[in-house]
C-alpha cells in the first residue's frame, strides 16, 4: 500500500490545478498544448480559443493522445467542471507529461 501511495504522489507532482486566472495566464504566455476533453457537443457550444478536442469518452482516447501530443511540451486540460480533465491529467502524468488542469472547468471560466 505504501508503494502505491508513493507512485500516486509522484504522478500527481506532474499535475497542477490552476484557478481560471492562472490558467488564462499560462495558456497566453507559454508554449502549451491546450486540450478540451469534453464531448464534441460541449466543445461546439463553447470552448477556449486554440483548444484541441480530445474527448475523454472516446474509446481511443489514449491512442489519440499517444499520436497527437508531444510529451516534451506541457499540456493544459479542461472540461465542464474539472472532473474529467483531472482524470485525463492523471493519465497524461503517468505517460510523463507535465499537466495543468483548469480548476472548476468551464463552469468557472469567464
Amino acid at each position: 500500500m505504501a508503494a502505491f501511495s508513493f507512485f500516486s504522489r509522484k504522478n500527481n507532482e506532474n499535475i497542477k490545478s490552476l484557478k481560471p486566472s492562472e490558467f488564462r495566464e499560462l495558456i497566453s504566455e507559454n508554449t502549451i498544448q491546450l486540450v478540451d476533453v469534453r464531448t464534441s457537443e460541449e466543445y461546439n457550444q463553447r470552448k477556449i480559443e486554440g483548444a484541441q478536442l480530445i474527448d475523454i469518452y472516446d474509446p481511443t482516447f489514449e491512442e489519440i493522445i499517444d499520436n497527437t501530443l508531444d510529451a516534451s511540451i506541457p499540456v493544459a486540460v479542461y472540461c465542464h467542471s474539472g472532473v474529467r480533465s483531472m482524470s485525463a491529467a492523471r493519465l497524461l502524468a503517468k505517460k510523463g507529461f507535465t499537466v495543468y488542469n483548469l480548476r472548476g472547468g468551464m463552469l468557472f471560466w469567464k
